[in-house]
């Protein structure tokens, strides 16, 4: 037995109204949440993914090349120090550079005779302002 039941068919159209508005409501919901979530990104300075990897494998290359040079250095460094210890100077040279390099400590002697001169002359004359007190003892 089918009845024609008009409450039941408004109170269906009206509940696919609603969900088609509740979908529209979710769409839109989900658009502006997205649109938010970006802002907060962009005010944080947050990079984007692909940014991070390009830096990320920059920075492999780098710590890779950085490793070559390091041991390429260390090559250079052990060369160097075999030939500096196949072209070390005998004792005798040395000793020989040393002595011609050595320069003589300039002579200030000039200065402390004058000094001595200066103060042994200073006790023989005395200004006139000073007095001598002790005179009485002899």
């Amino acid at each position: 037995m089918q009845t024609n039941n008009r409450f039941f068919d408004d109170m269906a159209k009206m509940m696919i109204g609603a969900m088609s508005a509740a979908g529209g409501m979710k769409e839109e919901m989900e658009a502006r949440m997205h649109h938010q979530t970006e802002a907060f990104f962009a005010r944080m300075h947050f990079v984007r993914r692909e940014e991070f990897e390009v830096v990320r494998d920059m920075a492999a290359l780098a710590r890779q090349e950085n490793d070559c040079l390091e041991a390429r250095v260390a090559e250079l460094e052990a060369a160097l120090a075999k030939v500096e210890k196949a072209a070390k100077p005998t004792r005798k040279v040395t000793a020989t550079v040393k002595a011609t390099t050595k320069k003589a400590a300039p002579k200030t002697v000039a200065p402390k005779k004058a000094a001595a001169k200066k103060m042994s002359t200073g006790a023989a004359k005395r200004s006139p302002a000073v007095k001598k007190t002790d005179t009485s003892a002899k």
